[in-house]
């Protein structure tokens, strides 16, 4: 289709003063539609995967990348599960855990999940040795009772650090009726992940406080584990449970947290869809510009035409021409949306100093810049989708051209 001499007409009719300089303006402005769409979806996507990116790796941070816990029963021979993981060369870390729901009362009464540790194989499998902003994780030493929140939980609760916390976890059933089964800890320390989840829901105390206080002997509810690769969670997960034999429930995070991860994905494909509507303007635009460009070169067509070259051939001259647009638009586009990105957090910065704002405060989105995750994929998808959408916008001014009745065009020439 497209042969040498329709494809120089199309060069020529790109590169060429037009008669009517409307046509000029709206081919321009299809080009620059096109640019400014792909440049703002690349640097949208960017910083969407960005955040993405981010809140994965904060809850990570504090998930396990897989658990292996018994089938409705405390895990009694996690020692020997712990070795057999640690013997696994794609496991990076293992850790036996309690995870219980209690209600704790310091100066106000709050929900929280309580997880019970040992703090020097908790660095293992998690950052929250990292993530402490006051006290130490060692301080949970056995029998000690202490306990470590979350900051935002410690301010729900209006305690800090030497305060005294009641952790109430379950009813006990006694001669004298039902008796929660309760203690009081001291809190040693206060940490901060950046993640909402755990900084307002989660206290952590030591593994043996924990089992005296649910009653459950040397048992746990089971082994926390980090990968190398956590892409392969379940997999690894379900290779120790069967050289241990028995029945376990398997987990990793990804299933955990799988409604999560749909909402991000769905947000993220939304939004691409949306912001693609202006390349799809750009796309119309050029469509407009090909419509009145054949109806300006009719005569133009009519001696080709009568020259010898095919209807296809006028069509390619066409498509050649429009495509070009494309092209041109959605390379502009990418080189725009490829310096926006990388210089982004720092134009943002130099708007705060102009206007005297903050655009991103750290109390809401707890990060101090800009999180940007250039995907390659996504450039080539979204430079891919432009370039369709102009050859696609070409095609109906084309066979309109190749339509061109030689007799008809110049019988008023």
């Amino acid at each position: 289709m497209l042969k040498p001499i329709p494809a120089a007409i199309g060069l020529r009719y790109l590169r060429a003063k037009r008669r009517n300089g409307f046509i000029s303006f709206i081919s321009l402005a299809s080009i620059f539609a096109i640019a400014i769409g792909v440049t703002v979806l690349i640097t949208t996507l960017a910083v969407m995967s960005g955040f993405q990116k981010e809140i994965r790796d904060r809850m990570l941070g504090m998930v396990a990348h897989a658990t292996i816990s018994a089938d409705g029963d405390v895990m009694t021979n996690w020692p020997r599960a712990v070795d057999v993981a640690r013997d696994d060369a794609r496991v990076a870390g293992a850790a036996p855990y309690v995870d219980t729901q209690a209600l704790l009362r310091g100066r106000r009464n709050e929900p929280a999940a309580v997880r019970a540790i040992v703090p020097e194989d908790e660095a293992q499998v998690s950052e929250l040795a990292t993530s402490m902003v006051i006290g130490k994780l060692d301080d949970l030493q056995p029998g000690s009772f202490n306990i470590v929140l979350g900051r935002e939980l410690a301010l729900w609760l209006g305690v800090s650090v030497g305060d005294s916390v009641i952790v109430t976890t379950d009813f006990q059933v006694t001669p004298m009726g039902a008796v929660p089964q309760l203690k009081r800890f001291t809190v040693s320390g206060i940490f901060e992940v950046g993640y909402q989840d755990f900084d307002r829901r989660l206290a952590v105390v030591n593994l043996q406080d924990a089992q005296r206080l649910l009653r459950i002997g040397d048992g746990v509810t089971g082994v926390r584990l980090k990968l190398h690769d956590m892409d392969r969670a379940q997999q690894v997960a379900v290779d120790l449970v069967h050289r241990l034999g028995g029945v376990y429930r398997v987990s990793d995070w990804s299933s955990e947290n799988a409604n999560m991860f749909r909402a991000l994905k769905l947000e993220k494909t939304m939004i691409g869809i949306l912001l693609s509507l202006i390349i799809l303007m750009g796309a119309f635009s050029l469509l407009n510009s090909q419509v009145m460009l054949v109806t300006d070169k009719h005569a133009d067509i009519a001696i080709l035409r009568t020259l010898g070259l095919t209807p296809r051939g006028v069509m390619a001259v066409f498509v050649v021409q429009g495509t070009l647009i494309g092209v041109i638009g959605t390379v502009l586009g990418v080189v725009g949306g490829l310096l926006l990105t990388f210089n982004l957090e720092h134009i943002l910065r130099a708007i705060e100093r102009a206007f005297g704002v903050v655009l991103m405060p750290e109390d809401v989105y707890y990060v101090t810049g800009l999180p940007i995750d250039l995907q390659t994929s996504d450039v080539v998808m979204i430079g891919g989708v432009a370039m369709v959408m102009a050859f696609l916008a070409t095609l109906y001014p084309a066979w309109r051209a190749a339509r061109t009745a030689p007799a008809e065009a110049l019988r008023y020439e």
